[in-house]
């Protein structure tokens, strides 16, 4: 198994919908890299995973909103196309297996360690919230 670990910020509001009867949460996740290359220029390098997240528990898409800074962890894929300019390009995605909500841009506004949801709302400890063990929910389905 190959896992993927990405901590970044929500690109736009989170999508949710139905497929096949079987609920998902769809969300882009970004993270920049900065770096200075070899002649000593700061350079930044931004790297976009899009993410699904099949879950029952959809209770968490009113907290994955545009900004919000999040640890999700899952199987991904690669896909190369041909874009609107006729160069060849890849997209990374995730079938998310865990999602955790970090500090910053909560819905109450609080600081750097704002708590995570579960299905309860918002708690004050790091809870992570996955999907049940064994399944393979959607497993044929991506809905990108």
């Amino acid at each position: 198994m190959i896992k993927l670990q990405i901590i970044g910020n929500l690109g736009k509001d989170c999508i949710v919908k139905e497929v096949n009867g079987k609920n998902v949460i769809n969300f882009s996740v970004a993270h920049t890299e900065r770096f200075k290359d070899a002649q000593g220029n700061q350079k930044e390098r931004t790297t976009w995973v899009e993410c699904a997240y099949w879950t029952d528990r959809t209770a968490v898409a009113q907290y994955l909103t545009k900004g919000r800074t999040v640890y999700a962890e899952g199987s991904p894929e690669a896909d190369a196309y041909t874009n609107k300019e006729g160069q060849v390009s890849s997209t990374l995605r995730m079938r998310v297996q865990t999602v955790q909500l970090l500090g910053g841009n909560s819905p109450e506004g609080s600081g750097s360690n704002a708590g995570n949801v579960s299905n309860a709302g918002i708690s004050k400890g790091p809870v992570a919230i996955s999907a049940p063990a064994g399944t393979a929910e959607g497993a044929d389905d991506l809905p990108f």
